[in-house]
């Protein structure tokens, strides 16, 4: 069977697109970064994680004991629009850059369900295992 030239294989490795200004997730190491970035080259959209993230962590920065709905719903803004998004992030990187994001997202997790009351009434069936879906906020 015939070799590859070194160059050929090189060629075929996937490479960040130049020029284009990435939004930094802070608390990561640098090869986690570039496994998010090559995931959102993939599969989500570009800065997707450091977006979710931000959201998640500005919603949790709000004052008061819990967390209070807001006045307008608005799909794909809500916090747990941004907690899915973490979700499949964490499904789709590699075990080392999984762990180094999911220290991360589990301290979002962990105020957010300190501040959310669970939801008696709710049917789990549509959200999959997705327990943020399943937390009431103040009214």
């Amino acid at each position: 069977m015939p070799r590859r030239r070194p160059k050929v294989v090189r060629a075929e490795r996937w490479r960040p697109r130049r020029h284009v200004p990435v939004q930094r997730i802070p608390g990561v190491s640098a090869l986690t970064r570039a496994a998010v970035r090559r995931l959102e080259d993939e599969r989500l959209e570009p800065d997707a994680v450091a977006r979710a993230l931000s959201r998640c962590e500005r919603e949790l920065r709000r004052p008061g004991r819990y967390l209070g709905a807001p006045e307008v719903w608005q799909p794909g803004l809500e916090f747990e629009d941004a907690r899915d998004t973490l979700q499949e992030a964490l499904h789709h990187l590699p075990h080392g850059a999984r762990r180094d994001l999911g220290r991360l997202v589990l301290r979002v997790d962990a105020e957010f369900e300190r501040r959310t009351l669970p939801d008696p009434g709710a049917v789990p069936l549509w959200t999959a295992g997705r327990w943020w879906w399943w937390r009431i906020r103040e009214l």
